[in-house]
């Protein structure tokens, strides 16, 4: 599982920066049709191995792998398309149906592919899966009509345009030290993304779990929906330092006791702080970027923010298996003082470590908040244009 789930997220990590160039250089749209389309393949070699018989793991890496390669014409793209399309007042409300559509997987597909799963087996689930295909790739052909179509005449090579992404970045220092702090601040959400699970196992079973993510989901939902029918028009990094703080604060909460309803209320706010956040960076950080190296920008950021879940991932079950649980077992070093308060136990050391995590996130984003090169992104100057 591990395998396949490195797989599916490091071959799109590593091209990101050669989307991003792609997505400046040719039709963003077409690239998205193009990606799409071909990432499908992934999946219909994995259908026709398990028609042929028993899907083997090199196989299903195989189809992953491919699936991933693709995808990564995606994102660059799709994050540029949305600055080509609207207009600057549009963006925060944008954003809030984005992440809208974003959180509803969380809530709905789980709900059909259980369903689908007890009257269908997995191949009619990968059928599913490909059709969906053609309904995005018909949806951005509707976009794309009508809009000009785009001309380009190669006189640079990859690794000067390349460097015109990074230079896009790192000449606002606002943008290039909330890029770092935003890399900085999913190092920290990795840890409860990685150790949540085995936390909750340590004295719950799986179907408990599975309500729990549908209550927690949720709150990104309801969010979302406000953001999208009332979007935020000023105030970008206050909201931002806000919203991060109060995601330590309920991170801390989530690994604080053993409790579903702690766990349930903590985990929702958790979420639901998560659009604010998003949508206020994005907003500031695709202000101050001009709209000709977007792709090659957004592919960049996407690779630096990614590395802080990279590290959590890397860090997260050796910190929380071999240091922090043997610390809050009967008998651990901290059992009678640390332990005396948030309890003992195989998932207490666990739920420590997403504490720290949490309060970390606090102190980062009132570091954030006092930032003057960031605050200065607010004013909106001259975005960098490269000529």
């Amino acid at each position: 599982m591990a395998l396949v789930t490195l797989l599916a997220f490091m071959p799109s990590l590593l091209l990101s920066a050669y989307s991003g160039v792609l997505a400046d250089r040719y039709d963003r749209r077409l690239l998205m049709v193009l990606g799409d389309s071909f990432s499908a393949l992934g999946i219909v070699f994995i259908l026709i191995c398990m028609f042929r018989g028993e899907a083997q793991l090199w196989q299903i890496c195989v189809g992953v792998t491919i699936s991933s390669v693709f995808s990564s014409l995606l994102e660059p793209a799709y994050k540029a398309t949305v600055t080509d399309l609207l207009t600057e007042e549009q963006y925060t409300k944008a954003s809030g149906f984005v992440q809208l559509a974003g959180s509803a997987k969380f809530l709905i597909s789980p709900v059909i592919a259980g369903f689908l799963l007890t009257v269908a087996d997995i191949k009619m689930l990968l059928i599913i899966d490909i059709c969906t295909f053609f309904v995005t790739v018909l949806t951005t052909f509707a976009v794309r009509r009508g809009l000009p179509s785009k001309t380009y005449e190669q006189t640079k090579s990859f690794i000067h345009e390349f460097k015109e992404g990074w230079y896009a970045i790192s000449k606002n220092r606002g943008v290039l030290v909330l890029v770092i702090i935003t890399s900085v601040l999913t190092f920290f959400l990795g840890f409860i993304e990685t150790l949540s699970i085995p936390m909750l196992l340590a004295f719950t079973d799986s179907s408990v779990i599975g309500t729990i993510e549908t209550i927690v989901a949720s709150g990104m939902l309801v969010s979302s929906v406000i953001l999208g029918f009332l979007p935020i028009k000023k105030n970008y990094v206050k909201i931002l330092s806000i919203a991060l703080f109060c995601e330590g604060i309920f991170m801390a909460a989530f690994g604080f006791r053993e409790h579903i309803m702690l766990i349930c209320v903590s985990g929702f706010f958790f979420f639901a702080m998560m659009p604010f956040a998003n949508t206020t960076l994005d907003f500031l950080v695709r202000t101050n970027i001009d709209h000709s190296v977007q792709g090659r920008a957004w592919s960049l950021i996407g690779v630096i923010s990614q590395l802080g879940f990279v590290a959590a991932y890397s860090l997260s079950g050796i910190l929380a298996d071999f240091v922090f649980t043997p610390l809050l077992v009967d008998g651990g070093v901290l059992a009678d003082s640390v332990g005396e308060i948030i309890g003992i136990g195989s998932g207490r050391g666990t739920g420590f470590l997403i504490i720290i995590a949490g309060l970390l996130l606090c102190v980062t984003s009132v570091i954030l908040y006092n930032l003057n090169s960031v605050k200065k992104l607010e004013k909106r100057g001259d975005p960098c244009i490269i000529e």
